[in-house]
């Protein structure tokens, strides 16, 4: 009797309705919380692409800025010339 019963709880535990009833059961449980995190991941995205064009913005107005230093030295060189011009003008009315 106690090894029919087994045998009995044997093929019933592995029939596979009884599979595909815990698998649709797994499923079930478990894809509301990936359906969340999938959101959660879509976003945190959306949030990074962000980030990552405003990073890209700062580093070209950066570069920019560093590529200005020749246009600053010009000006620094004709403020001189200016300036020593200014002095000659002063002396040579003076």
């Amino acid at each position: 009797v106690t090894d029919k019963f087994t045998e009995s709880l044997y093929v019933l535990a592995n029939e596979p309705s009884v599979a595909l009833f815990r698998l649709q059961e797994h499923v079930r449980r478990s894809l509301p919380e990936l359906a969340q995190h999938k959101s959660d991941m879509q976003s945190w995205e959306e949030q990074s692409q962000g980030a990552i064009y405003t990073v890209e913005y700062a580093c070209s107005a950066i570069k920019n800025m560093t590529d200005s230093t020749v246009y600053f030295k010009s000006i620094d060189s004709l403020l001189k010339q200016a300036i020593a011009m200014k002095e000659q003008l002063s002396a040579a009315q003076g």
